[in-house]
């Protein structure tokens, strides 16, 4: 099994769209951004701001090709610029999509999450949790690879998966548009714990 490196990395889940608001699993369906997760966008770029003073800076972003991630991802990049900060590079990575839920997008969000993270079912058509996991942490890997601090934009279900990477139970809904400042291990004969940082108002 592919492991995280322990490398720090920032990462944001998208604003919202209106299936986030109506309850609904998204997916892979391409649902875009609407007005409140337009402004959520905005108010986790001031969130960042002030993290980076706190913690690291940004150095590049990596965002899921999703147009509800991108849209984020963009509006962060030029709310960073507002705030006097240099443009940083924005790509995307494809592994960084969100897990395809087959015949579940569309459909309000069931009592199925644990059992599809546990490997004991999988929707019709949906992509396997232990695969969605690998290519997670495939994908944070090349983000941290490239040097200097990423911040990742992606996805709720993305973010289980890493969340089981970092051997933190996996099914813990990240709110949209709430900025993390994740840190590896320290070097310790203990249990290795990942920190999470939630940057608020």
């Amino acid at each position: 099994m592919t492991q995280l490196h322990p490398r720090s990395y920032w990462y944001l889940r998208h604003g919202q769209t209106d299936w986030n608001r109506e309850g609904l699993s998204q997916g892979r369906t391409n649902v875009p951004l609407n007005a409140t997760g337009i402004a959520q966008a905005d108010a986790a770029a001031k969130l960042f701001q002030d993290g980076i003073q706190t913690h690291a800076p940004i150095t590049h972003i990596v965002s899921s090709p999703l147009d509800r991630a991108l849209k984020t991802a963009t509006i962060v990049q030029q709310g960073l610029v507002a705030e006097g900060c240099a443009p940083l590079p924005l790509t995307t990575d494809i592994g960084l999509e969100e897990v395809c839920f087959g015949e579940q997008e569309g459909q309000p969000m069931g009592d199925w999450y644990d059992s599809w993270i546990a490997g004991d079912y999988t929707p019709s058509g949906a992509e396997p949790f232990a695969d969605l996991r690998a290519r997670a942490v495939a994908a944070v890997n090349r983000a941290t690879e490239a040097g200097g601090i990423p911040l990742i934009v992606a996805h709720g279900a993305l973010f289980r998966a890493l969340r089981s990477a970092m051997s933190l139970p996996a099914n813990v809904r990240l709110p949209n548009a709430t900025p993390l400042w994740i840190q590896p291990p320290e070097e310790q004969t203990g249990p290795a714990v990942w920190q999470l940082t939630v940057m608020a108002d």
